[in-house]
């Protein structure tokens, strides 16, 4: 078993530390709406088409310490690797259990036609591409845990996905220099094994 940690979005990094004790919702109106998800539970539609480039909610909710969250952690101790928490910067997190909105049920993809962006220290989600009337909404969670990946940590992460390009968890792909460095020793161990 891992040590208990709560996974950072690798996506949204660099916000401000000036936070307040709730972030303001942006406006949604009638262009998504909440239903069940054939990915995973409930999940956000585009009820209109949507733009490219366009904003389309504020992930909000109550900002708490990291120091908070490990004490709130689990949300439901049935499924304790599922969480509302949004990484905002080593120091906070954004805990949409408690004032959140319908942003947390946007779901994962491995291929996302949304984005968290990062604005003055608000998360907002912006469209990656045109979403036509219908279509679920997804961004990449990116999860960022420092413990090694192990098979056992990956499936405490699952992705549901399915997209063609399915990582199978919604951990953050490690470091591509660490996988190239773990690749060279491979080889060189293959090297060796063929000359002996």
């Amino acid at each position: 078993m891992h040590e208990l940690t709560i996974p950072k979005f690798s996506n949204v990094s660099k916000i401000s530390t000036k936070v307040s004790a709730k972030t303001a919702p942006a406006p949604s109106g009638k262009r998504i709406q909440t239903r069940l998800s054939g990915v995973h539970g409930k999940g956000m539609f585009a009820v209109q088409d949507l733009a490219e480039g366009e904003t389309l909610i504020e992930y909000i909710g109550e900002i708490i310490s990291w120091k908070e969250a490990l004490k709130r952690h689990p949300h439901d101790p049935t499924d304790p690797n599922h969480t509302f928490y949004f990484h905002v910067d080593e120091k906070h997190v954004i805990d949409a259990k408690h004032g959140g909105n319908s942003s947390r049920w946007i779901n994962h993809s491995c291929a996302p036609n949304c984005e968290a962006d990062e604005q003055k220290g608000r998360i907002f989600i912006k469209a990656l591409q045109n979403i036509p009337a219908g279509k679920e909404l997804f961004y990449d969670y990116g999860l960022i845990i420092d413990a090694p990946y192990t098979k056992k940590l990956k499936a405490d992460y699952p992705c549901w996905c399915g997209a063609p390009t399915c990582r199978g968890t919604l951990l953050a792909p490690k470091d591509k220099k660490v996988k190239t460095e773990k690749k060279a020793k491979t080889d060189k161990k293959k090297a060796k094994a063929k000359k002996a």
